[in-house]
């Protein structure tokens, strides 16, 4: 049998798997063998779990809220440590948005559908104000930097290197920190028949993940260098990107599923799920302690 393991750019620990050999190093022992399936959008995930294409996928926090929204059966199994400097709100340093109530009735620039869009409906639900009706989210282009800066939007999620490169630039101000509102923590799901028939290819997954992870919290320069070859933006910024990530696997807990389960009751309320969805369900506290041994065995190798 062929694991397949779906990549995109924007979950790092996936990225760097990827480019190793410790899938195939932990699934031969178990009879099996790993394929990578890259794609470029991080909230196709949930439905390539469910069509088939790939076993096991990983994105930020609101993807897999829309996939189970969307009835897609997957399940939780491991999550990241909070990534508290993963990402940011901006504004533009000298202009007229000072707190996060300035934004209604403004433009927002975020990845719809990514942890980002957790990010503003959270912030905005603290201020008493709506993601669907008090800001308008636009997705990237590509040209946020000047748009914010020349002030045709108020406000833009930045992440990693591209982050890193806007900070350099003294334009900008941190309205909000990701760590100031959400955990931010990359999740790890995969198709539910897979991991409650062979929870053990799910802990040989987690094994290889943390090793990657390990390996990239080890070569920062390497795998800075790696990214900004593949991605573009400065070696420089994506090493500061990259040093400022946990590398860090856990379990998915109740605390998890109550982070989800708060994120997931205002999507619902602003319109971003069409239904109400229980977390729980896609959790399996089963899965818990095989994922703890195989973040400890990865820990203890390295």
């Amino acid at each position: 049998m062929t694991i397949t393991v779906g990549v995109h750019r924007s979950n790092p620990s996936l990225y760097h798997l990827a480019r190793l050999d410790y899938l195939q190093q932990e699934l031969a022992p178990l009879g099996e063998s790993a394929a990578f399936h890259h794609y470029t959008d991080g909230t196709r995930t949930g439905g390539y779990l469910a069509d088939g294409t790939i076993d096991f996928g990983g994105t930020g926090s609101t993807p897999p809220i829309t996939a189970q929204a969307a009835g897609h059966d997957i399940v939780y199994t491991a999550v990241s440590a909070p990534r508290p400097d993963h990402g940011a709100l901006l504004v533009a340093a000298d202009g007229p948005i000072a707190s996060v109530a300035d934004l209604k009735g403004t433009t927002v620039v975020l990845g719809i559908g990514s942890w980002q869009t957790h990010l503003l409906a959270k912030a905005l639900h603290q201020q008493g104000l709506s993601y669907r009706d008090d800001i308008a989210a636009e997705r990237p282009a590509g040209d946020e930097a000047e748009r914010l800066a020349d002030g045709r939007i108020a406000g833009w999620i930045a992440q990693g290197a591209e982050l890193a490169a806007a900070r350099r630039t003294g334009n900008f101000r941190e309205l909000i920190r990701t760590g100031d509102v959400i955990t931010d923590r990359s999740v790890f799901f995969a198709r539910r028949e897979l991991a409650v028939q062979r929870p053990e290819i799910v802990a040989a997954i987690v094994t290889a993940l943390q090793r990657a992870d390990h390996w990239a919290a080890a070569h920062p320069e390497e795998a800075a260098a790696l990214a900004a070859a593949d991605q573009g933006g400065e070696a420089a910024d994506w090493h500061t990107a990259l040093t400022a990530l946990p590398w860090q696997l856990e379990p998915a807990t109740a605390e998890f599923v109550a982070e989800q389960q708060e994120a997931a009751d205002i999507f619902h309320r602003v319109g971003f799920i069409d239904r109400p969805v229980t977390v729980a369900d896609i959790h399996l506290p089963a899965l818990e302690q095989p994922v703890a041994d195989a973040v400890s065995r990865a820990t203890k190798e390295h």
